[in-house]
């Protein structure tokens, strides 16, 4: 959060304006900040990234299957199921757990209308393969990249890459407006009917085009944002030596993995995941170890999406075994940019011991 002065003051002229919602001033420069911090050509703010996810997908009036993976939180799937389309679960790789581009194509079939892969922990898929494959079958693609504002790829923003990227504002992410989210896109026509989803359908003054609904990001939450990235590019440092710092108590244990640095990847140290193979503890064991001396480590992604109980029995957890092997083993521990480094020591050595 910023200071509290800071934020006052960036919000002192609702007082004047009374407009507090409805794509205001604040609203209308947060978008156009984000555009030229994200480097991409269109931006879409939504009062959080699941709607934003819902929307970009109804957006492009997708239908019948879209190729996934249920390595992800329960709104990437969920979005998908609610907008009337078939998931099509595809496993994760080993390394970054991201989707596994080799399996991909032998998922598609002629009900495949897009592929929605999942950026992961700040790590990034296989962008360009992904592209090679949508382009040979006709599909779209929309990334989930909740976890990676501000990652760039050879210099580019994450947001160029498919015809489009939902970002994640929630408290607990990099950037935050305190809940929120967007969406980024290259195709310029798809503004308006965006615009037009998150405000009910609404065409204009007498008429309601499409079946829509509410997520409009208000005044105050864009208000937060344009104060939060002000200082996101610090907070951003800050959190590397977090890692750092875990990484050099964590890198050399035996049954602990890491995940490595991507090759050309700027990272934004959105989580630190780690991975317990063959520890003297097992991942739950070492989850209640910590939660008795009061750190909160997240089971993150537990359970997968494909084996949640609101689809039980609709998909089978076993044709994804890779994922689900992550997520048994994996924790993702406490990692925020003003993280003592003494607590990163503290919460080690608990896990050493």
């Amino acid at each position: 959060m910023p200071e509290i002065e800071e934020y006052i003051e960036e919000i002192r002229e609702l007082w004047d304006s009374h407009w507090l919602t409805n794509m205001g001033s604040k609203h209308q420069l947060l978008e156009a900040q984000l555009v030229d911090y994200l480097t991409v050509p269109n931006v879409t703010l939504f009062t959080n990234g699941h709607l934003a996810l819902e929307c970009i997908i109804a957006a492009m009036d997708l239908k019948g299957e879209v190729i996934t993976t249920p390595f992800t939180f329960a709104s990437t799937t969920h979005a998908i199921v609610r907008n009337g389309l078939k998931p099509v679960f595809c496993d994760i790789n080993p390394d970054d757990y991201t989707i596994d581009v080799k399996k991909i194509e032998s998922l598609i079939t002629d009900q495949t209308s897009a592929i929605i892969p999942v950026h992961v922990y700040g790590n990034i898929c296989d962008v360009e393969a992904i592209e090679v494959i949508a382009k040979k079958h006709n599909l779209k693609v929309i990334y989930d990249a909740a976890h990676t504002f501000g990652v760039t790829v050879n210099g580019h923003g994450i947001g160029n890459f498919g015809d489009a990227s939902m970002f994640s504002f929630h408290a607990t992410k990099v950037f935050n407006t305190i809940e929120g989210g967007a969406v980024t896109y290259n195709d310029s026509s798809l503004k308006q009917i965006l615009i037009d989803l998150k405000n009910f359908g609404i065409t204009g003054t007498d008429t309601v085009g499409y079946v829509g609904g509410n997520a409009k990001m208000n005044e105050f939450q864009a208000a937060m944002g344009i104060c939060n990235l002000r200082h996101v590019n610090n907070e951003i440092i800050k959190r590397k030596k977090v890692v750092e710092r875990y990484k050099s108590h964590l890198k050399d244990v035996t049954g602990i993995k890491l995940t490595q640095d991507q090759v050309d990847v700027e990272s934004n140290y959105a989580y630190f995941p780690v991975v317990f193979e063959e520890y003297k503890m097992t991942r739950d064991e070492v989850y209640n170890k910590l939660m008795t001396n009061d750190i909160i480590a997240r089971k993150y992604f537990y359970p997968l999406t494909n084996s949640f109980e609101c689809y039980q029995e609709l998909y089978d957890k076993g044709k994804t075994p890779v994922a689900e092997y992550i997520a048994d083993r994996v924790l993702t521990l406490p990692l925020y940019a003003d993280l003592p480094l003494e607590e990163v020591d503290r919460i080690c050595q608990i896990i050493k011991s």
